[in-house]
């Protein structure tokens, strides 16, 4: 049941450091869709990702049609707190691709308005607006796992893509 995460322009280090090490302890593939905020050799993202980033099947995309000639519009959801339905109404198959906006503006616009069936939001009570971007992909990422079966089954059948 592999799964992939995919972010949009990320912009915060030290999140897309997490989420990397997040996939590694998943054998969860990780698209990263540029331009970036940072450079993939940074120190802080590097940091966050420990010693994990070798086991990490990193892909990363030159820009938003790239990454949509890789993976079909099919196999994406899309995680947003401007969506409107909740994520437990989300069902995931194997080869999922988990989208997320970035850190300060979010899923684009556009993607909601385009695919509003395939927008799930994670529910929040309180004056709490959004989930720190590494936080969301984990809740995401692991209730994928949940409803696929357990944690071992999310193996990988092997490395690609355009490691940097």
């Amino acid at each position: 049941m592999a799964l992939n995460v995919a972010l949009i322009q990320p912009e915060i280090p030290p999140n897309t450091g997490n989420i990397a090490r997040l996939c590694a302890a998943t054998e969860t593939s990780l698209h990263l869709i540029e331009p970036l905020g940072f450079s993939i050799d940074d120190r802080d993202l590097r940091r966050a990702g420990l010693d994990y980033w070798p086991h990490v099947d990193l892909w990363v995309h030159p820009n938003w049609f790239a990454f949509r000639d890789a993976i079909s519009r099919e196999r994406c959801l899309y995680f947003s707190a401007n969506a409107t339905r909740p994520l437990w109404e989300a069902r995931f198959l194997p080869n999922s691709c988990l989208v997320f906006g970035n850190e300060t503006s979010g899923m684009p616009e556009r993607i909601l308005e385009k695919h509003p069936d395939e927008c799930f939001r994670i529910p929040m009570s309180g004056a709490v607006r959004s989930l720190n971007l590494a936080t969301a992909v984990g809740i995401v990422l692991y209730e994928a796992i949940r409803q696929l079966g357990d944690l071992g089954g999310n193996a990988r059948a092997g490395r690609r893509g355009a490691k940097r």
